[in-house]
């Protein structure tokens, strides 16, 4: 903030009461998403996984853990991007021995789950590079996102009560224990991967990149092709794939006479979200 030669006498203050409220406010955000869409891109393809293989106690304290690394990712985030600024690592911090605290113990019992911790650290490095350049919301951080949630599908399934679970003594290589990549959760997986990254594409048209005829057509193609291949492998696949293109396809065009809000394409998405939901553990 600019100095100026005021002495703090003569500069007024905020209404009585008016700073700790901003004070509270700014606090609150510290610990919380500021992107409540991004709850649904985090948590639907390992709910859908959850449901699709039969809930356990096992796949409900995997879930759990999930949305807390989380928050661990988001304060991280921010962290990084603020350039390690003491406000954000205190929650950071606070969530991280969270994990651990809950996180551990699910290890200890379920070992061959560390197959996939290379993967999610790269992915989770991508991330933190993104924010760490304030490039959290290019292509390629949302390809990272994109791929570490619908990836959890996978993580999740083989603990739930249709699918043979891996014990505790299997390898943490993929020939040895095949009951980590069981069918229903690949296909999950696959399935919210590719819808989840055509949101990613429509969500540019309307507002980073809106009016830029390259990403419009990157978008109708590529929702094009997804309708063909949804109805290729299943009728619910397909409906919910044309439901997709008819919102990147309607959303646009009505862009081009008239404002949309925001929040307008903030509910469409929260409404496909809920349809990805339904539809994509129905057609697994």
């Amino acid at each position: 903030m600019p100095k100026t030669s005021h002495s703090p006498a003569s500069v007024p203050g905020p209404p009585t009461g008016a700073s700790p409220r901003r004070g509270r406010r700014r606090s609150l955000r510290d610990w919380t998403s500021t992107e409540p869409g991004a709850w649904s891109i985090v948590l639907f393809p390992s709910l859908a996984a959850w449901a699709a293989t039969g809930p356990t106690w096992t796949s409900t304290w995997l879930v759990a853990l999930w949305a807390v690394c989380y928050c661990v990712q988001f304060t991280a985030s921010r962290w990084c991007k603020s350039r390690f600024r003491r406000r954000y690592l205190t929650p950071m911090l606070t969530y991280a021995l969270i994990l651990a605290a809950a996180g551990v113990p699910f290890l200890v019992l379920h070992p061959a789950i560390l197959w996939w911790a290379p993967i999610y650290a790269v992915l989770c490095g991508v991330s933190l590079l993104a924010s760490w350049m304030r490039r959290e919301r290019s292509l390629w951080s949302n390809l990272a996102a994109v791929l570490a949630s619908s990836a959890m599908a996978v993580v999740v399934a083989p603990f739930g009560s249709r699918c043979p679970a891996p014990s505790a003594t299997d390898r943490l290589t993929w020939p040895v224990a095949p009951a980590l990549f069981p069918g229903v959760g690949v296909e999950i997986a696959v399935s919210f991967a590719l819808a989840l990254f055509g949101s990613v594409l429509f969500v540019k048209t309307m507002i980073r990149e809106r009016g830029r005829r390259g990403y419009l057509h990157a978008s109708w193609t590529y929702h094009a092709v997804l309708v063909a291949v949804g109805f290729l492998c299943d009728v619910l696949y397909g409906v919910l794939a044309l439901a997709l293109f008819a919102r990147a396809v309607a959303l646009p065009l009505v862009a081009r006479r008239r404002p949309v809000p925001v929040k307008a394409v903030g509910i469409t998405e929260s409404v496909m979200s809920l349809l990805m939901l339904v539809l994509i553990p129905l057609g697994a």
